[in-house]
């Protein structure tokens, strides 16, 4: 699961223009890796929020900045977890 989100991530990102060659899991999202902007990073938010249904709060943005790009997959895996009930059907 970490991997096709991790996969998503990273395609947000380079459709987003950032330069992702060297990006990895250890990767920050923010200033000191890939220096994704505030404003970058919500749209990022709200990418994976349509891809995965799961959701990130407004007062999030500040602490998704200083994650990793692992950290920040492992975060929406979770989420994902979380969102899907057992025997709950749509």
């Amino acid at each position: 699961m970490t991997d096709s989100i991790r996969e998503f991530v990273i395609g947000a990102l380079r459709d987003m223009n950032y330069d992702v060659s060297a990006i990895d899991d250890d990767t920050d999202l923010g200033p000191a890796g890939v220096d994704v902007e505030s404003v970058a990073l919500v749209e990022l938010a709200i990418r994976v929020e349509d891809k995965y249904g799961v959701t990130f709060g407004e007062d999030e943005a500040e602490e998704l900045a200083v994650l990793t790009v692992g950290q920040f997959c492992a975060l929406v895996a979770g989420r994902r977890n979380l969102a899907e009930v057992p025997g709950e059907s749509g």
